[in-house]
């Protein structure tokens, strides 16, 4: 009997990744990428064109116009039962708990090998769901760890991808206009995603801020 081929979309903003992974992909005669996304508005029209006929998503986290999670949001309201398989650059730490607590299948970071790729999507096709030994762990931990309040909370846990991204730089000083520059956004895009930081993390200016990075930052040593 022939195994019935898995059929995946590869969403990542960079050509050279997507190429990578159908490389790789092409080396397991089960699965076919059929579909490939640069952004997360393109994956969620390609999923509503073949009406969630779709296996697997592979989604990476840093995506513009809409990041990561708030595409597995997505997703996740629209084909509850399509699996969607995080990829992403950044440790475990930052996002591995907060993606499976939203809905992921799987958490992979981009450095895993070419076997384990291929293993994880024909996993999570099948039902299952991917975590490795160290995101085990650290979803033991969260579980143990019982209710928080919103201050105990890990940062990756209060704000989307693009507002942590502002909050960093404000963390290390830099300006509004700095960061629009480096981010490539309006002034008052980064001003109003400054302001959602400072109403989720419940500090009322940047110094304040800065002091509440620290503490973080020992908190997750």
């Amino acid at each position: 009997m022939n195994k019935k081929t898995i059929k995946v979309l590869v969403c990542d903003d960079h050509l050279i990744v997507r190429q990578g992974i159908k490389q790789i992909l092409a080396d397991a005669d089960d699965i076919e990428v059929i579909s490939e996304a640069s952004n997360g508005p393109d994956a969620i029209r390609l999923v509503r064109e073949v009406d969630g006929n779709m296996d697997v998503v592979l989604l990476d986290i840093a995506m513009p116009q809409r990041d990561g999670l708030d595409i597995l949001k997505q997703f996740k309201s629209e084909f509850p039962r399509l699996p969607v398989l995080i990829l992403s650059t950044y440790s475990d730490k930052q996002y591995a708990v907060f993606s499976l607590k939203l809905g992921a299948a799987g958490y992979l970071n981009k450095s895993a090998d070419s076997e384990q790729m291929i293993a994880a999507i024909r996993k999570v096709a099948q039902g299952g769901v991917f975590i490795t030994p160290s995101v085990a762990e650290l979803l033991a931990s969260s579980v143990g760890a019982g209710p928080i309040d919103r201050g105990d909370k890990p940062i990756q846990e209060l704000l989307s991808h693009r507002e942590h991204q502002v909050y960093l730089l404000l963390s290390q000083g830099h300006s509004v206009g700095e960061i629009a520059t480096q981010l490539a956004l309006s002034s008052n895009t980064v001003s109003t995603y400054r302001a959602r930081i400072l109403e989720k993390t419940g500090v009322r200016n940047d110094v304040e801020l800065a002091l509440y990075a620290v503490r973080q930052a020992s908190a997750a040593d």
